[in-house]
């Protein structure tokens, strides 16, 4: 709500706030929502201190209600990854889909440099995790316990997970290369499917092959996985249902944005936007 009506206003003669504002509110949404979720994702493999009674409610077990988790290293690494990777997102789709030199170069060195920052935190989160214990599953009695290098053996026991993970590295890492080396315009349409398999992979082995996708630190048998948290029978029958759809969505999101990008913005179009107050997306 913060970046809409900060992207909405900003421009707006005569708004009370000042442009500035609600320029700083873009960039504090852009900086602490990509983090944030980043490091919400990770606990999914670094656990959080909560709860759950015997009427399946749950409760945090620390007062500062889980934003202690931004203070773990691994935590902190994924969501300084996931930043970094939206600003090169960023930067390819304007390099994509804006025809001015000036952007372009721009863009292109914004590419390399977010890069280099992206990298460091993403191995580095790669490496803990394929390295720490994880929360393992016994499959007879759904004890959750830690097991040495789960995540990794998670990689080895679903090759076709690690599969997807792989290309999704090469793919994120070819995009960036073909617009930061080649001047390749179309490298973003090689990253933002890599970022999708990548993330993708991640939740897989959080969850897949006996492990507890939310686990908890506090009590490991309060830890959440697939079957102690899913809903009824019915639901899921509905629910699976309903994901056959999923494919019809991305087609029409994809010709959308096709449909959007087929025409280069340049600034003759901004220029004529900002005349007549109206966005250029």
């Amino acid at each position: 709500i913060l970046q809409a009506v900060s992207f909405e206003y900003r421009k707006k003669p005569n708004n009370f706030l000042g442009a500035k504002t609600y320029e700083i509110f873009l960039l504090i949404n852009g900086l602490l929502a990509t983090v944030l979720i980043g490091t919400a994702v990770s606990t999914f493999f670094t656990g959080s201190m909560f709860s759950v009674d015997d009427f399946n409610l749950s409760k945090w077990e620390v007062s500062s209600l889980g934003l202690e988790a931004a203070l773990n290293i691994q935590n902190l690494s994924l969501g300084l990854g996931v930043f970094f990777l939206a600003r090169i997102l960023g930067a390819l789709h304007f390099f994509n889909s804006i025809d001015h030199d000036t952007i372009q170069e721009r863009s292109r060195k914004q590419v390399i440099v977010n890069t280099i920052l992206f990298l460091v935190f993403f191995l580095l989160f790669v490496f803990l995790l394929l390295t720490k214990e994880g929360f393992a599953v016994n499959p007879d009695t759904k004890e959750v316990f830690m097991q040495d290098y789960k995540y990794l053996q998670n990689f080895l026991d679903m090759p076709i997970v690690m599969i997807m993970f792989l290309i999704g590295v090469v793919l994120v890492l070819y995009g960036i290369f073909a617009a930061a080396f080649k001047k390749n315009r179309n490298g973003f349409w090689f990253a933002s499917p890599g970022s999708i398999l990548v993330a993708l992979s991640l939740f897989l082995i959080a969850g897949f092959n006996n492990t507890a996708y939310y686990p908890s630190t506090f009590d490991l048998q309060s830890s959440l996985t697939i079957e102690n948290s899913s809903s009824s029978h019915y639901t899921l029958t509905a629910m699976s249902y309903v994901s056959l759809t999923v494919p019809f969505v991305i087609a029409y999101i994809w010709y959308a944005w096709r449909s959007i990008n087929k025409k280069k913005l340049d600034m003759d179009e901004i220029n004529s936007s900002k005349e007549n107050g109206d966005h250029v997306y």
